[in-house]
């Protein structure tokens, strides 16, 4: 769901911006040195994820697994994010740099809320009933950045309201499959990896 260059009002790109180097700062300062090596893998998983992606208007359609992240990385997933946007926008030019921080906050934020809302309910939960939870953080989170992205595109002015109406309409079906791909991975990650839905805990230097 990348933004492209240009396609923003100059003060909603300079806000994205501050807004998702607040949020890399803080996931950067409270990831654990255990937590790493998962966040590398869920960093991969979204740049692989999102690099198949449907055209639609001056944004696209694509999976991105911004849920699944959420729920295990917690605020690393800000860094997580920025690393496979940037190397998107590197390799392949999906997106662009100067929207870099807008669509950082796009895709992180949601996957924070998600995060926020349900990260206890499926610590707590048994795998099944887990994955229930995973499949709905995981629709929530794709609505969630829809929406983010139709609210940046409107604030760009009137001519982007179509767009940002279809924008919310051609991720329907994205919510669809991301369910079931989150639901999914919550569920084996809670059978062979349990700790992972543990708090994090930052150890002061």
């Amino acid at each position: 769901m990348h933004i492209v260059d240009g396609a923003l009002a100059a003060p909603v790109v300079v806000a994205g911006t501050v807004l998702a180097v607040a949020g890399v700062a803080r996931g950067l300062r409270d990831i654990p040195l255990e937590r790493i090596p998962a966040t590398g893998v869920l960093a991969a998983t979204f740049f692989v994820a999102s690099l198949i992606h449907v055209p639609v208007g001056p944004s696209s359609v694509h999976l991105m697994l911004n849920g699944l992240a959420g729920l295990v990385l917690g605020w690393a997933v800000f860094p997580a994010v920025l690393v496979g946007l940037i190397l998107q926008a590197a390799f392949f030019g999906f997106g662009g740099l100067t929207v870099l921080g807008v669509n950082t906050l796009i895709v992180a934020l949601p996957a924070i809320a998600v995060h926020l809302a349900l990260r206890r309910a499926i610590s707590a939960a048994p795998p099944p009933k887990a994955a229930i939870w995973g499949a709905v953080g995981g629709a929530a989170a794709i609505a969630l950045t829809a929406c983010c992205v139709a609210l940046a595109l409107t604030l760009g002015g009137d001519a982007f309201i179509p767009a940002a109406q279809l924008v919310l309409i051609a991720h329907l079906p994205v919510m669809l499959v991301e369910a079931a791909l989150t639901g999914a991975a919550i569920y084996l990650m809670r059978l062979v990896k349990p700790e992972l839905f543990h708090p994090m805990v930052r150890v002061a230097a």
